[in-house]
């Protein structure tokens, strides 16, 4: 019996092993080398390359898949201005959805896809698909390379069709050109211009300090010495649309001192027997400030600790905040009530660009 090393007994069979020459005259196969280069397959025509009413009809394909897009872009850009934020419409089988969010999603859908279905199918259909073999080269460029590639460039373009073809080539341009005022359209959706409204509350002169747990006008008598309470505008209601907007500037922290407590000749002038107020928004980050200490008359905000003396006019005494919290100019109307006398006389919350 003759011996078989382990090697022979796993050798594979000729049979098995490539051609011995590929399709395209690769190198001949070495036995037992799995991995010898089989060559190209025969390029293999499409339609298109051999009848031009086929290659015309993909390019009306390509062009109106760019006009798809064009139109996609257009619908964006008008579902922006004619749909409402609180529009809903039933769509079948999502229910009830934004009719702005849904429009705008779609059209730009059908703006995406467009421009990527009419380059796939251009692609696919126009361009030339013909398999060429390269030889790896180094990767520093000479002057040879650098012709090769134009060479290649123009080649490139020249199959194509780009130059030939000015019905693909004009509205490819015109999606490409239009797909961009899509997202400098949506860039007004970062919301409304802010005006002056971080300026200017709900506040204005006459009217009257509403307590918010009995929505019934503040008067004098309701506030003793050393107590805190808080009020809202009059007129502003939780079941308004834009209550939450209103109140979180408005929110209103009202206290009573003894007027000979108070430091800040300012903070006498506006207050009535001793009654201030000033804005609860902390001017630090925003937070509501409302843990009160009767002995200091300071008051403290629970975020970051930021500490005001509502004795002299307000001002921080410690932690992060950069601004005294804005006084409310209070008075009372010939029903007794409290009433504001004004707005407040600088923006409230936080520092709002150095007050600018």
């Amino acid at each position: 019996m003759s011996e078989t090393g382990p090697h022979n007994d796993m050798a594979e069979p000729e049979e098995h092993l490539p051609a011995t020459r590929g399709a395209h005259g690769a190198e001949a196969a070495v036995p037992g080398d799995p991995f010898a280069d089989p060559g190209h397959p025969e390029h293999e025509f499409r339609r298109q390359d051999i009848d031009e009413k086929a290659a015309t009809h993909s390019e009306r394909v390509v062009a109106g898949l760019f006009t798809l897009s064009m139109l996609g872009t257009l619908a964006f850009i008008t579902s922006f201005v004619i749909f409402p934020v609180d529009k809903y419409i039933y769509v079948f089988p999502l229910g009830h959805v934004s009719a702005l969010n849904f429009s705008l999603g779609l059209s730009l859908a059908v703006a995406l896809i467009g421009i990527g279905a009419g380059a796939v199918h251009w692609a696919r259909t126009l361009m030339s698909d013909e398999e060429m073999p390269d030889e790896r080269h180094q990767a520093s460029a000479d002057d040879e390379l650098r012709a090769n590639i134009e060479a290649q460039w123009q080649q490139g373009v020249k199959e194509s069709g780009f130059g030939r073809r000015k019905l693909v080539r004009t509205t490819m341009l015109g999606a490409l050109t239009l797909v961009p005022l899509s997202a400098v359209v949506i860039l007004r959706d970062l919301g409304p211009l802010p005006e002056e409204k971080l300026r200017h509350t709900a506040w204005a002169k006459g009217k009257a300090l509403i307590n918010p747990n009995t929505n019934k006008p503040l008067r004098p008598e309701d506030i003793p010495v050393g107590s805190l309470t808080f009020a809202q505008p009059e007129g502003l209601n939780e079941q308004d649309e834009d209550f939450q907007t209103q109140i979180a500037k408005a929110a209103l922290m009202v206290v009573r001192l003894k007027p000979e407590d108070i430091k800040d000749k300012k903070e006498l002038d506006w207050s009535h027997q001793g009654i201030v107020a000033f804005s609860k928004i902390c001017t630090h980050v925003g937070c509501p400030v409302s843990l009160y200490e009767q002995q200091t008359h300071h008051v403290l905000c629970p975020c970051h600790q930021s500490t005001f003396d509502l004795s002299d006019g307000a001002r921080v005494i410690f932690g992060p905040a950069g601004h005294r919290l804005p006084q409310l100019r209070i008075s009372v109307n010939g029903e007794g009530n409290l009433v504001a006398m004004s707005d407040f006389e600088v923006p409230v919350g936080p520092a709002f660009w150095e007050r600018g």
